[in-house]
């Protein structure tokens, strides 16, 4: 691992933190479900968190360490030193950097997210690559966490006249921009209060950060507001759930690697295996990409989300879309894969994504033809004789998947992998035993 904590790094942190009366700084760190903790420590206590780290007790982290394991040691990485524009910015600012976990002793502590998300870029980068994404994460705004009343009827790009959340978007996208995350687009989604706002590319060990920012600051914006932002994959049944599209490619150096002129996709050879390598190992690592019960909610055949393991340029159906080349914008050739959701931990699910797509690299797979029609009005016996396979239906198919994967071990490694399905497996069986609104109404009345 390469150590970015550098000396100009923290100077840098310390003249800043000078600069902007800042008196707290939160460290934040991603636990195995990737939900964002943190604790703040005072700027006196800064540059002395910045040489050695600072002490935390880690047993009271779900899925992050055993009890006996309680001590861990959180170091700032100080490329992520952003000051939070909601909080008071005058006097007494507030900061924030991302921390990457330690054994006391400095030894990098494997149950940590970010830790696994290094590795898997190493293994990139090693073969010469940087490995670059694009997430789309919707959500939606509803007047509260208790109920799905939502705060307006608009549909896809909608322009719903002074829409409260026309607002609460423009005010997202200008926190995230004063914290250093470039937008590329904002709009609302098909369903009635689905928002999207989409971060430009970059890559994936910064974007993965801002992914858990992204997902705090659209939440914090809502709550100012009084009204509540959720990235549930369904909350609501009937109408198209909440997808994280993730657009990626992999360049050598200046050059993408995925382009090749003289393709009628425009897609080089190496962009092909990798195509390939994530339709083959796309049903394992759904679990990692789609890893709550609620998320095989939005993945049920006629909603816009993929359930079918093809791909295509134009289809919305399919798992995997090329988007059309423009010429003149080599660096823009790119695989979207639709599968995701916004729920999922995107240290780990970048990670498995790439995997996937380098050990299609590395093996060698050929890629299947595109599927150019639409999958959906296939019969079933049409998809079998084209081997178009399908995701796991429900959280229990997903995880059995995942735990018989070499692919998924490897990329999360044996602590991460224990943990996670370990946490996934209790997550089942509390589900299962739920007895639930639709039993109750379905079976009540006549059994």
């Amino acid at each position: 691992m390469e150590n970015r904590h550098n000396k100009e790094g923290k100077e840098y942190v310390l003249k800043m933190a000078k600069e902007h009366d800042v008196k707290f700084i939160r460290l934040w760190f991603t636990d195995i479900l990737g939900i964002l903790k943190g604790f703040a420590i005072t700027v006196e206590e800064l540059e002395g968190a910045l040489e050695q780290g600072m002490g935390f007790d880690g047993s009271s982290i779900q899925g992050f360490a055993r009890i006996d394991e309680s001590d861990m040691v959180a170091l700032p990485d100080p490329d992520t030193f952003q000051l939070l524009p909601w909080r008071p910015k005058e006097h007494h600012a507030v900061a924030r950097m991302f921390c990457d976990i330690q054994r006391p002793g400095s030894e990098l502590f494997e149950g940590d997210p970010r830790y696994v998300l290094k590795r898997n870029l190493k293994r990139a980068a090693d073969m010469g690559y940087t490995f670059y994404v694009g997430p789309e994460l919707e959500y939606f705004y509803f007047q509260d966490s208790k109920g799905t009343q939502g705060l307006d009827e608009g549909g896809y790009f909608d322009m719903t006249p002074l829409d409260v959340a026309t607002d609460l978007r423009r005010e997202t996208v200008l926190t995230l921009e004063e914290m250093g995350i470039a937008v590329e687009y904002s709009h609302h989604e098909v369903a009635a209060s689905q928002h999207e706002i989409d971060m430009r590319y970059t890559d994936a060990l910064t974007m993965a950060d801002n992914v858990m920012t992204y997902r705090l600051v659209v939440k914090q914006i809502a709550l100012q507001q009084g009204v509540y932002a959720t990235f549930m994959p369904k909350p609501v049944f009937g109408i198209n759930g909440s997808g994280m599209h993730v657009h990626q490619s992999l360049f050598k150096g200046d050059a993408n690697a995925f382009f090749d002129e003289n393709d009628k996709y425009h897609l080089s050879k190496l962009a092909k295996h990798y195509i390939a390598g994530l339709l083959r190992h796309a049903p394992e690592i759904t679990a990692v990409n789609n890893q709550w019960v609620n998320s095989y909610k939005r993945l049920v055949p006629g909603y816009e989300a993929p359930v079918y393991l093809s791909w295509a340029r134009r289809n919305r159906a399919d798992l995997i879309r090329v988007p059309e080349y423009m010429p003149g914008k080599e660096k823009a050739t790119r695989i979207e894969f639709r599968s995701p959701d916004p729920a999922c931990n995107p240290y780990l699910a970048f990670s498995v994504m790439l995997a996937a797509g380098l050990e299609g690299i590395e093996k060698e797979y050929e890629v299947p033809d595109p599927v150019e029609e639409n999958v959906y009005e296939m019969t079933a016996d049409e998809r079998n004789r084209r081997g178009i396979d399908t995701l796991p239906g429900s959280l229990w198919e997903a995880i059995q998947l995942a735990e018989k994967s070499e692919l998924v071990q490897k990329a999360l490694g044996d602590h991460v992998f224990d943990a996670f399905i370990k946490n996934k497996k209790i997550e089942w069986d509390q589900y299962r035993s739920q007895v639930t609104e639709y039993e109750l109404k379905s079976y009540l009345p006549i059994l």
